[in-house]
């Protein structure tokens, strides 16, 4: 039975991480190093690292930036844009150290799902902030990148302290990302074919001048 609960815990962290990572990485660094320095947490020893003071010094200076780039309509999909080339290749790093020195073939399976849960958490923020954008008014934009943190904040620590509950809540995230997802692909269309629309209009407009 002790075992098993291991094995939940294991599952838990790794896919807690890769999914945070996807969201806001800085904030799952901070969080993952802080506990483990303040032996909240015994970190596998593959994501020791992260409780280095250069890097959670780094984590923490970033995470501030983004805190505040991430409020800013416009600005914050070019955040959401560069980092795609970021979250997805730490949540696979992540996923991987989580799972701490077993079977080379565990770490790259580990790897894999780590991978595609951080690429599915990060299109599902990066979409629906897209489609957050084109609203003239910054509340919303504010609101959701508050939640945000606060969900990358508080999914880790039940990743951490309540393991199989934190799972079922992954299993609901990535049911409603199966289904957000396509909506976002058709609603992120539409509004460029607004735009598109929009653009031709105006230089027929001047052609016509």
């Amino acid at each position: 039975m002790e075992q098993f609960d291991q094995i939940i815990k294991t599952i838990s962290l790794t896919m807690g991480a890769a999914w945070a990572s996807g969201i806001n990485l800085y904030a799952a660094i901070l969080v993952l190093g802080l506990l483990g320095v303040t032996e909240n947490i015994v970190l596998p020893q593959g994501l020791e690292i992260l409780m280095n003071p250069l890097v959670i010094g780094a984590a923490g200076l970033m995470y501030v930036v983004e805190f505040f780039v991430d409020k800013i309509p416009g600005v914050d999909t070019g955040w959401d844009t560069i980092h795609t080339f970021v979250r997805i290749p730490a949540g696979v790093l992540l996923a991987a150290g989580a799972v701490g020195d077993v079977n080379p073939a565990v770490a790259v399976a580990a790897a894999i799902l780590g991978g595609g849960l951080a690429a599915g958490s990060h299109a599902t923020k990066a979409g629906s902030r897209l489609l957050i954008n084109a609203s003239p008014e910054p509340v919303s934009n504010w609101t959701a990148s508050v939640l945000e943190d606060i969900a990358v904040i508080s999914g880790l620590w039940a990743a951490l302290y309540h393991p199989v509950f934190f799972l079922f809540l992954l299993v609901v995230f990535i049911c409603f990302a199966l289904w957000l997802l396509p909506k976002i692909w058709q609603g992120i269309k539409k509004m460029f074919k607004l735009i598109k629309g929009f653009f031709r209009k105006n230089a027929k407009s001047v052609d016509s001048l």
